[in-house]
């Protein structure tokens, strides 16, 4: 059986924790941000991916531990 490719384009936006879930950044943190007022900074961290997001993303990902 041949080997299975890592989507390119999720591996760029997606990290794995050691427990398995999938690490995501936030949107809206890009540019003019001066519109935004307090919101901007809670948008800088990263954020988990949703349970029900999680399944195809780890297909993307098959190497990811």
């Amino acid at each position: 059986m041949p080997k299975m490719k890592t989507k390119r384009s999720a591996a760029k936006r997606f990290k794995v924790t050691p427990n398995g879930k999938i690490k995501r950044a936030q949107a809206y943190h890009s540019h003019e941000l001066s519109k935004m007022g307090q919101k901007a900074g809670s948008l800088a961290g990263t954020t988990l991916v949703s349970d029900a997001d999680a399944p195809r993303i780890k297909r993307m990902l098959p190497y990811a531990k």
